[in-house]
């Protein structure tokens, strides 16, 4: 009993964090979490066509 409630607890913490920090992450302006580049994905890494970027949009260009 009182290892499933750890197990939960545990899950919980980690879903919590990892949800915290794609908030903070959304609020500061990143479009795509996660990428070295997110701060200019779309207007030069991704819209420039700059293949030596790894962008996370996956080497899409983005039409805006």
């Amino acid at each position: 009993m009182i290892k499933n409630i750890i197990i939960i607890a545990v899950i919980v913490l980690i879903v919590g964090g990892a949800l915290a920090y794609i908030i903070k992450a959304k609020k500061s302006g990143k479009k795509c979490i996660g990428c070295p580049d997110s701060g200019s994905c779309g207007k030069s890494c991704c819209g420039a066509g700059n293949s030596e970027h790894s962008c996370c949009c996956g080497g899409k260009s983005e039409e805006k």
